[in-house]
């Protein structure tokens, strides 16, 4: 008995060639995130690698510098420049601090209860970004001029001397102590603060602040339990955007300060402009980024939001 053939399957379809049309439109957000790309490469990524490679140097710069792998600066230039990191993470650290008892207040009054008066509260805010930087800093060794009314005024109250005990002025001087260093970076990066605890509190639902008064939730229950912590994304990013150029600034200190005063941003300017000692000033950027960012990854982590604005 013969076995009979088995009936010859149908041929697959052909799939349909892939338009040329279709694979533009997939490769347009590409082509989009191109110049960003190519930004960040010139100006973040090939700078840091020069960086890096400058830090590993040894020499002078009349013989020229060579990448000879000496690690050790970076030792070196913890250890001799400790006190300069601990006190700019402490200045910049009390300024954040700062910056979110005198912020809040003021974002959570733009957002709830400024009414008309929001555009105008936001321009006030933004305003000292309207004048230079330098400009800003210099205005205050006016505000804070020995003899001057607000110098008399807190001299009258006690507060200088309460500042002389905590060792942030030293008897009837502000200027050239770390008071007058902490009140130049509160005020420089106030706005900092600011404006990211607006935009979250103006995301906040006001029918969930109606609903907790609904249930005899007293004012200050519905700010702990609903307000803030709805407002966490706000609080992380201002204080981020404050701390992290907080730590590295050198323009408060150089203007309002002395040598006692010397934050590490004020080091690495001397460094490579005036030392010309281009390792060690680059030791110790690396060694400035590799503390904050740990700092801020576990802020991060602790604070536990990842929305943030």
């Amino acid at each position: 008995m013969t076995a009979t053939a088995a009936p010859p399957q149908a041929a697959a379809p052909p799939e349909p060639p892939v338009h040329r049309a279709s694979l533009r439109k997939r490769l347009i957000p590409y082509w989009l995130l191109l110049p960003g790309i190519l930004w960040l490469l010139v100006f973040f990524v090939l700078p840091m690698v020069y960086q890096a490679s400058t830090s590993v140097q040894t020499g002078s710069l009349e013989e020229g510098f060579k990448v000879t792998w000496h690690f050790q600066t970076y030792w070196d230039a913890f250890t001799e420049y400790l006190p300069q990191f601990l006190r700019s993470l402490v200045y910049a650290g009390t300024a954040t601090v700062l910056c979110l008892l005198l912020g809040y207040p003021l974002a959570y009054l733009i957002a709830f209860r400024a009414g008309r008066w929001r555009n105008l509260l936001l321009v006030l805010v933004i305003a000292p970004f309207f004048t230079s930087f330098l400009i800003r800093t210099l205005a205050w060794k006016t505000i804070l001029a020995d003899g001057g009314p607000v110098v008399s005024a807190l001299n009258a109250v006690g507060f200088l001397d309460v500042t002389t005990w905590l060792g942030m002025t030293e008897g009837n001087r502000v200027l050239a102590t770390p008071l007058a260093v902490v009140c130049g970076l509160t005020y420089n990066f106030l706005p900092f603060m600011i404006l990211p605890l607006y935009t979250s509190l103006e995301r906040i639902d006001a029918r969930l602040h109606e609903a907790a008064g609904d249930l005899y939730a007293t004012p200050a229950t519905v700010f702990r339990k609903v307000t803030f912590p709805l407002s966490m994304p706000g609080v992380v990013s201002g204080t981020l955007l404050t701390f992290i150029p907080a730590s590295g600034d050198y323009v408060n200190a150089e203007l309002l300060g002395s040598t006692d005063t010397r934050m590490i941003g004020n080091v690495i300017q001397s460094q490579y402009l005036r030392i010309l000692d281009y390792p060690t000033a680059a030791a110790l950027s690396f060694i400035l980024m590799a503390i904050v960012l740990i700092m801020v990854t576990v802020y991060i982590r602790r604070a536990g939001t990842e929305d943030l604005v």
